[in-house]
């Protein structure tokens, strides 16, 4: 708990500071697309789009599913190098997919800076392809960005932490661009709502949610 919340107070003074400096930003870089399949992403009116990996889907879907100005949240799997990869294939490590959520939110209600303080602050950035008894590279820490600005701000803020010293060991949180989305098997979708009583979502994700809404009270649709 004490780590939720020194994170919050910190990244949101990060926030504070950042928010002339961004807004200043007039950056001409172009981001060369890897070589990888594509997807799109048809995103409502009003609405942008963030994608994240941070460890097994089922406990960030969780996380970002209650927040205020965020929609449709879906498990899938990104930045891999196979189209339409199934999650038995996944789980093999193979495929370079990442195991991420994948939402619509309204910045509005909700900045990508908010959405990455909640992001950094409920996974442990600073392991390679792991969270927790999670191993392997589809549980590795990502930002698939979709704009220069979700870039920017990604990059600003990971330096930020690092140099503030918010963690023991230098974040290696991936912070690349977008490519692929594909949605996830249907009995990965709503997981921890639907399987409450199962003994992972019991012991791993449910601490993980009741930190996180004790934290981040203010943020909550309910």
């Amino acid at each position: 708990m004490k780590r939720f919340i020194n994170l919050k107070s910190l990244i949101m003074g990060l926030i504070f500071i950042s928010n002339i400096a961004c807004g200043q930003t007039n950056s001409k870089k172009t981001t060369k697309m890897q070589d990888l399949p594509k997807t799109d992403v048809q995103v409502p009116e009003g609405y942008e789009v963030a994608t994240l990996g941070g460890g097994c889907f089922w406990c960030t879907e969780a996380i970002y599913q209650d927040l205020i100005g965020v929609e449709k949240v879906r498990s899938g799997y990104s930045g891999g190098h196979i189209a339409k990869p199934s999650y038995r294939q996944v789980t093999t490590g193979t495929t370079g997919h990442a195991e991420v959520i994948q939402f619509f939110f309204d910045p509005k209600q909700i900045s990508f800076a908010e959405i990455l303080e909640i992001f950094w602050s409920t996974h442990d950035p600073t392991t390679l392809n792991r969270q927790g008894a999670d191993v392997g590279p589809q549980y590795r820490s990502a930002v698939f960005f979709h704009s220069e600005e979700q870039k920017e701000t990604a990059e600003f803020y990971k330096k930020k932490l690092d140099e503030s010293k918010a963690f023991d060991r230098p974040i290696i949180t991936e912070v690349t661009p977008f490519s692929n989305f594909y949605v996830a098997e249907d009995y990965h979708q709503n997981y921890f709502n639907d399987n409450g009583m199962q003994p992972y979502c019991q012991f791993v994700i449910r601490p993980k949610v009741e930190k996180f809404r004790k934290v981040f009270a203010e943020k909550l649709k309910n």
